[in-house]
C-alpha cells in the first residue's frame, strides 16, 4: 500500500505536524519520506508499530525496524535523548509531547444546549494526577416523575 495523507489523519488534530516535520528533518539532515510521515502519524496517533503495520498491511517486524533505524533515530536526536534507549514505542510520543509538539488546546462546547433548563454543572476540584488533568464535577439535572413534580438528582462523575 502506498503511503497517504489521509492515513492516520487524526494525529494532525493533536500534534504539530509541520513543525515536526520541519525539525525531524533537521534531525535527520533532509526531509522525512512520505513513508517515515505516515509511521510518525500512526505513533501519534497512539498505534504500535504492530498496529500501523496491520492497518498498512506490512510485516510487524520491518515496520518495526524502520522505525528503530529510522524515526527512532531522528526524534532521539531532536529531544537530546540521544544517550537513551527506547523502551517502548510510547517514549516517542512522550518525548515529542515533552519537548512541546503537542497542541494544548481544549475543545469547548456549550453545555447550555446539552442540558435541559435549570441544569447546574459545579466544577468542584481541578488537579493533575499521573499526568493526567483530573476534573471533579457535580453534575444536577432537573428531572420530572409521573405526577409532573419537579425533583434533582445529584451525579458525580
Amino acid at each position: 500500500m502506498l503511503p497517504t495523507d489521509e492515513q492516520f489523519t487524526e494525529a494532525g488534530k493533536h500534534w504539530d505536524l509541520d513543525a515536526l516535520y520541519t525539525d525531524l528533518a533537521s534531525a535527520k539532515g533532509k526531509r522525512l519520506t512520505p513513508v517515515e510521515k505516515l509511521h510518525l502519524r500512526g505513533l501519534l496517533c497512539g498505534c504500535s508499530p504492530g498496529e500501523i503495520a496491520q492497518q498498512l498491511g506490512k510485516n510487524a517486524k520491518g515496520v518495526e525496524t524502520d522505525l528503530c533505524a529510522t524515526l527512532y533515530r531522528y526524534v532521539k536526536g531532536l529531544v537530546s535523548k540521544t544517550d537513551c534507549k527506547v523502551e517502548n514505542w510510547r517514549n516517542i510520543t512522550e518525548w515529542l509531547e515533552e519537548a512541546g509538539y503537542k497542541n494544548n488546546f481544549v475543545e469547548s462546547f456549550a453545555v447550555d444546549n446539552l442540558l435541559p433548563d435549570k441544569s447546574m454543572v459545579n466544577i468542584t476540584n481541578i488537579n493533575i494526577q499521573s499526568n493526567q488533568l483530573v476534573i471533579v464535577l457535580n453534575l444536577r439535572i432537573p428531572i420530572s416523575d409521573n405526577s409532573d413534580k419537579s425533583s434533582e438528582i445529584d451525579h458525580k462523575i
